[in-house]
């Protein structure tokens, strides 16, 4: 036996199927029922807040901040374009100079701090007369095995064999200081001054020894002093140093 379904018609009264004809105003509210529903489908696929997001090519984002991903780039930047980039330096520190610029212009940083009575030695170098005066180098050598610097003007004395001082104090000569970096075996120098005795007439003396004080220090060295007399009362009898400055002096 067959299970589709059965379309039963309605017969009417003469026993044909009647057909029923919808009246107009069922007709309208049909139509605009339609209108609707088709509005409400096309607004949904016309881009309203409604509708599903869309991918599109060129929108992804720049990888760990990196805001210099070019337009159409579809993925995160490779290392080499978002790696900051290495710009040459121009020199350390703040400015402009290099590392042997800063020590020769005396960074007291580069020096590695001051150099110390126990780390020095000191001479008396050969006499440079002219115009009347006699001058000799007095040398301060960094004998340590470390950099370090002087700064200004030493302290000096003459002496006499049983270390009684002979003559006033040293003056300082006019000059302005700068940093002197010492590094091991290196030297600074300044230069003691004065007038020859024989023309300025001051009274004289022959010391044993020089006492150098290194800048700002308070311990001294003792050189042995072969320059021959030099004042110490009288006129003319002043004798004067100089701020250190780099080298030997010869």
């Amino acid at each position: 036996m067959s299970t589709f379904p059965r379309t039963v018609a309605n017969p009417d009264r003469s026993g044909s199927v009647s057909t029923h004809h919808a009246s107009p105003a069922a007709r309208r509210a049909a139509l605009l029922a339609g209108v609707a529903l088709l509005s409400l489908l096309t607004a949904c696929g016309n881009g309203t807040p409604n509708s599903s997001p869309k991918t599109l090519p060129g929108t992804a984002g720049p990888a760990s901040g990196d805001t210099s991903t070019k337009a159409g780039s579809t993925g995160p930047s490779s290392p080499a374009a978002s790696a900051p980039s290495k710009k040459k330096g121009t020199g350390t520190g703040t400015g402009t100079g290099t590392a042997s610029a800063a020590a020769s212009s005396g960074s007291a940083a580069a020096g590695g701090g001051r150099c110390h009575t126990s780390e020095l030695r000191a001479s008396v170098g050969r006499n440079d007369p002219g115009a009347g005066q006699e001058n000799f180098p007095v040398v301060l050598t960094n004998s340590s095995g470390r950099t370090c610097t002087v700064r200004g003007y030493p302290g000096a004395a003459f002496v006499d064999a049983s270390g009684k001082q002979l003559g006033p104090d040293p003056l300082r000569s006019s000059g302005t200081p700068t940093t002197v970096v010492l590094a091991p075996g290196h030297s600074a120098w300044s230069g003691l001054t004065f007038s020859n005795p024989g023309i300025s007439g001051a009274h004289t003396a022959t010391p044993a020894s020089l006492i150098v004080t290194p800048p700002d220090e308070k311990d001294s060295l003792t050189v042995t002093w072969s320059g021959g007399a030099v004042p110490v009362s009288g006129n003319a009898s002043s004798v004067s140093l100089t701020v250190v400055r780099p080298g030997s002096g010869v």
